[in-house]
């Protein structure tokens, strides 16, 4: 042991490696873990893109399958001579 390398100096690295492989192993049995019940994977045919009954991710809701209405307002004239004005006022900034 070199004589000006402290005790937790020489830990530090082997701390670490051990956290790293901790961090690995439980990362591999996690994804596993959702591979094996992926109903993709256990079918015998191709997925053939269908959405899953379940969410595919358990913490995120489930998403929306379309988009709400658009919305569209009426400008008086005053009003589209206004957004006139303003649009060539900033395109003299060009």
């Amino acid at each position: 042991m070199p004589e000006n390398v402290t005790i937790l100096q020489l830990l530090g690295p082997v701390v670490l490696a051990l956290a790293v492989a901790l961090w690995v192993t439980g990362l591999t049995r996690l994804l596993r873990r959702y591979r094996a019940t992926d109903p993709r994977r256990t079918s015998g045919r191709a997925y053939s893109g269908q959405a899953l009954s379940g969410p595919a991710l358990p913490g995120l809701p489930h998403q929306r399958q379309t988009a709400p209405d658009l919305e569209a307002v009426e400008l008086t004239p005053a009003e589209l001579d206004a957004f006139a004005g303003l649009v060539r006022q900033l395109d003299k900034g060009r």
